[in-house]
C-alpha cells in the first residue's frame, strides 16, 4: 500500500503536480528524482497495490535487481554505516563484522530497501548522522581540522535529511544535541581552555548543527514549491491566494483580495 502511495507523490514531482502530505517533501522529491532520472515519465496511475507495471519503467524508483538502484542503493549502505559506527566506537573488528552480518541477513531490512518507501530513505540518514557524530567525536583531540569540520558538517546535513523525509527524524536530532550538549560541558570544565576557545566551539556547534539544518530543511520546501507549479489533489488545503499562483487551477491568476 505504501508503495502505491509514495510511488503517486514521485509521479506528482514528475509532472509538477501539486498535492499535499504530513510528511516532509525530501524522501518523496527524491523518489521522483530517481524516477526521472531513469527513464520514468510519471503516468503510471498507482490505483491500487498490486496493479502491474507493465511497460512502465518502475526500476530507478523500486531498485530490485544488485542493490544498484535508489532505494536498494541505500538500505544497502547501511550495512557499512553501521559497521563502520561499530568499528568507531569499539574499536573492534569482530563486533562490526558481527553487527554488518546481522543487518545483511535481516529480513525487515531486505524488504524495505526493494519497494518503492520512504523508510531506506530516512534510515540512511538517520545511520548516517549516527555514523558522522561517531567519527566527529573521534577527532576531539584535533579540534577545528578539516577531518573536524567535515564531520560536523556531515552530521547537520544528515540531520536535515533525517527531518525533511519524516518527523521521526528527530530523534537523531535528540541524540546529536545530547552529545553536543555532553561535549561542551566536557569542553566547559577542561580548565586548560579559554573561553574564547569554548566560544569558538560553541558558534561551530550552532552553525554546523543547527543554522545549517534549518536552512537546507527550508531549502527542500523552496524547491518543493518551485517544482509543484501545476494544480492537483493538494490545493484545497490551501490559500484562494495560494491557489491563483498554481497553472491549471480555477483561480490562476486571478486577483485575490488579501
Amino acid at each position: 500500500w505504501d508503495e502505491t502511495h509514495f510511488g503517486k507523490m514521485g509521479s506528482y514531482y514528475i509532472n509538477r503536480t501539486f498535492f499535499f502530505d504530513v510528511h516532509p517533501p525530501l524522501g518523496k522529491m527524491l523518489i521522483g528524482l530517481a524516477g526521472y532520472l531513469s527513464g520514468y515519465d510519471g503516468t503510471f496511475p498507482f490505483q491500487k497495490p498490486g496493479d502491474r507495471y507493465e511497460q512502465h519503467n518502475y526500476v530507478g524508483m523500486r531498485g530490485v535487481r544488485l542493490c544498484r538502484l535508489f532505494c536498494a542503493f541505500l538500505g544497502s549502505c547501511l550495512v557499512p554505516f553501521a559497521y563502520l559506527t561499530v568499528l568507531e566506537l569499539s574499536k573492534s573488528l569482530p563486533a562490526a563484522l558481527l553487527t554488518a552480518f546481522i543487518l545483511i541477513f535481516d529480513t525487515g531490512c531486505i524488504t524495505l530497501s526493494q519497494y518503492i518507501l520512504l523508510d531506506p530513505i530516512l534510515m540512511f540518514f538517520l545511520m548516517g548522522a549516527v555514523l558522522s557524530m561517531v567519527k566527529c567525536n573521534s577527532c576531539a583531540d584535533r579540534p577545528f581540522s578539516a577531518s573536524w569540520w567535515f564531520w560536523l558538517s556531515l552530521t547537520g546535513v544528515s540531520l536535515a535529511g533525517a527531518m525533511g523525509v519524516k518527523f521521526v527524524g528527530l530523534f537523531v536530532v535528540l541524540l546529536v544535541g545530547l552529545n553536543t550538549i555532553y561535549d561542551l560541558w566536557d569542553l566547559l570544565g577542561n580548565l586548560s581552555l579559554s573561553l574564547v576557545t569554548f566560544g569558538k566551539h560553541l558558534l561551530a556547534r550552532v552553525l554546523c548543527l543547527i543554522v545549517l539544518p534549518l536552512a537546507l530543511y527550508m531549502a527542500m520546501f523552496a524547491v518543493h514549491f518551485a517544482v509543484l507549479n501545476r494544480s492537483g489533489p493538494g490545493d484545497g488545503f490551501f490559500s484562494s491566494a495560494f491557489q491563483s499562483q498554481l497553472i491549471g487551477n480555477n483561480l490562476h491568476n486571478v486577483s485575490v483580495p488579501e
